[in-house]
């Protein structure tokens, strides 16, 4: 049985009245326009949903000891990652399926962090190829890669990306398969017709032509025996910087660093693989503690606030990646209402400097937060 992508708009009219100004606001703008299917897969955690709950109540274990006295008139939120230029330190985690949201899909998410000067982490779940991806901005923008049992395939992913021109590797470490989605399961969850997972097309091309075979094909797809003695092969595919994504050991963070990689993305992948997790925030001082400047450290769950952002910058990430906002942005919007996600927390953020003391990101430090 297919399931509409979205509500009919009359359906959606009720709610328009109301301004959108927090994140809040524009989950509950785009749980009215999209169909129960697409909210509970975009919305959902695994078994429990303990994760997901823990990442987003982590934030308010903590408080904020902000400065006085401090010259504020200005603040700067601009830094680097990878030694690119970003104008916020809030970069968009790789999601999949950004055509449930809407048509434009993962091109108006592209557009939308080369329109707020931030990078844009494209899926290898994308429902739009990556060369289409790379050629909508010009703007830095990296890729999540799922490494695949079969290995020429994801060679060729790899290939891919970097002929197309993007500026890192994202490799997901966390999904030796795929963690149980309750939600999706009960709402028999697929693509509906017309959206493909368009990076997987050629993998798929000996499959019949049953779209409803695709998520279960693909999830079997993972390869599971993949480990640190990996790395290097995956090194030796290309010039890209290899950025780990998935991991929330100070013991882990310390291998990788040790084994060369450029970047660490302190993550339990939304709450959506193991639900017993820790809360990433949590997770990220002993992480940072263990990395040691080795490389660049950044962390993905629970962001819903400018204050979170903050907290997360003094317990040791450079950036944060936001995954769900972006998507409620895409829905009501387009590549309009990603900008304005961004542009919300981004505001947030600059109010958060402004009232703590802090007249730019670089400025936070570990003492401006603690536990409450």
């Amino acid at each position: 049985m297919r399931v509409a992508i979205r509500k009919k708009e009359k359906a959606a009219k009720a709610p328009k009245e109301r301004r959108l100004i927090t994140v809040r606001d524009y989950e509950r703008r785009a749980e009215a326009l999209l169909s129960k299917m697409a909210y509970d897969y975009y919305r959902s955690g695994s078994d429990a949903e303990q994760a997901l709950r823990r990442n987003v109540r982590a934030f308010r274990d903590y408080v904020i000891w902000y400065r006085v006295l401090v010259d504020v008139a200005e603040r700067d939120l601009s830094t680097t990652v990878q030694g690119f230029p970003v104008s916020t330190p809030i970069l968009i985690a790789p999601t999949a399926y950004h055509k449930l949201a809407h048509p434009d899909g993962e091109i108006a998410t592209a557009r939308a962090a080369a329109e707020l000067g931030t990078i844009y982490v494209a899926s290898t779940l994308a429902t739009t190829t990556l060369e289409e991806v790379a050629e909508s901005t010009s703007a830095p923008k990296w890729f999540q890669l799922y490494v695949h049992k079969d290995r020429e395939f994801t060679a060729s992913l790899v290939h891919r990306a970097e002929a197309a021109g993007y500026d890192a590797l994202v490799v997901t470490v966390d999904t030796p398969l795929l963690g149980r989605r309750i939600r999706d399961e009960k709402n028999r969850f697929d693509l509906p017709n017309g959206l493909v997972m368009a990076n997987l097309v050629a993998a798929l091309a000996d499959r019949p032509d049953d779209s409803s075979l695709l998520s279960s094909y693909v999830a079997q797809r993972h390869d599971a025996s993949f480990t640190w003695a990996d790395i290097g092969w995956l090194r030796s595919l290309s010039h890209l910087p290899i950025i780990l994504k998935g991991i929330v050991r100070a013991d882990d963070a310390a291998r990788a660093a040790e084994a060369g990689v450029s970047g660490i993305i302190v993550s339990n992948h939304g709450g959506r693989q193991l639900d017993g997790s820790p809360a990433t925030l949590d997770a990220l001082p002993g992480v940072a503690q263990a990395v040691a400047g080795r490389c660049e450290v950044y962390l993905d769950g629970g962001i819903r606030w400018g204050e979170d952002i903050f907290k997360a910058l003094a317990l040791g990430a450079r950036a944060v990646l936001v995954g769900r906002p972006v998507l409620w942005g895409l829905t009501v919007g387009g590549q309009a209402g990603v900008a304005d996600v961004l542009r919300l927390l981004t505001n947030e953020l600059s109010r958060v400097l402004a009232l703590a003391g802090c007249p730019s990101v670089r400025g936070i430090d570990r003492t401006m937060v603690a536990r409450g």
